[in-house]
């Protein structure tokens, strides 16, 4: 009788650790509400309105990520005083890219929370992850993504930044040149 050869597979990765995703998507947040001042700052009228609607909803997710690291036992990390934008904003089209930037790259910090065994933070995940995919829409509605922040996606838009690395936060790093989280 022949026998038949055991499939091989291949071991799946770990699943990040609830702490260190969270600590990630708040480091994140940290940085999109330092940029969300800069892009107030170089709009006006109704895109300075929608300036002052995501710095709110990143203020407001920030806390919320603050107080879930407290609930497990964590202590947050603080904010860096300044941060490095990655590219100079000097414009209100400036101002729009970097709203579409900081939100794409956060729905990559989002995606790596979705990914941790805790039901609940995967929920706070994707919720998280489809208001920014919503958002970054809203700045730059001709680079809409079929799955935003995965990796790797062929139909990137040319001279949009595409999908960030998973370790980069949504600007940069802070303006000491060492990135947090």
């Amino acid at each position: 009788m022949t026998e038949v050869p055991a499939a091989r597979t291949t071991p799946s990765p770990a699943p990040p650790a609830p702490a260190a995703a969270l600590a990630k998507a708040l480091a994140a947040e940290h940085a999109a509400v330092y940029a969300y001042g800069v892009v107030g700052a170089r709009t006006d009228g109704r895109l300075r309105a929608r300036a002052r609607a995501g710095f709110d909803a990143h203020r407001a997710r920030r806390d919320q990520l603050r107080s879930l690291i407290v609930r497990m036992g964590g202590s947050p990390a603080e904010p860096s005083p300044a941060y490095r934008l990655p590219f100079p904003v000097e414009s209100a089209k400036d101002a729009a890219r970097l709203a579409a930037h900081v939100e794409e790259g956060l729905i990559t910090a989002y995606l790596e929370l979705a990914a941790v065994n805790d039901p609940s933070l995967r929920r706070l995940a994707a919720l998280a992850a489809q208001e920014c995919a919503t958002r970054a829409y809203g700045w730059r509605p001709e680079t809409l993504q079929a799955f935003p922040g995965m990796p790797g996606q062929a139909g990137t838009t040319p001279g949009s930044p595409g999908p960030a690395e998973p370790s980069a936060t949504p600007t940069a790093t802070p303006a000491g040149g060492t990135p947090r989280g």
